[in-house]
């Protein structure tokens, strides 16, 4: 069993939820992001540090990070959790090559 966690655009949600259920039903503890209840704007930058440190923590928790790069799509914030990965020698799995 390995500790997951799920790194992706937020524009791939259903993505995100079916690779978090199908790496769980294969044995896996998945971490995932979360799913936010407002629009970008309307959150405090206290807020979307909060957010983006505690993903960071999962990712420090994790065995491996798992990014849904469909269409081979990564943003911004996706490459620099691959970088922090990276960092600190998780492995990184793709969805796509």
């Amino acid at each position: 069993m390995k500790v997951i966690t799920i790194c992706g655009s937020l524009k791939f949600e259903s993505e995100m939820k079916y690779w978090s259920e199908r790496l769980e039903l294969d044995g896996n503890c998945v971490l995932s992001v979360i799913y936010p209840n407002r629009e970008k704007d309307n959150y405090t930058q206290e807020e979307i540090d909060n957010l983006t440190s505690g993903h960071k923590k999962k990712i420090d928790l994790s065995d491996a990070i798992f990014v849904i790069n469909k269409g081979g799509y990564m943003g911004n914030s996706v490459k620099s959790e691959i970088e922090y990965a990276k960092t600190h020698h998780k492995e990184i799995l793709f969805l796509e090559n």
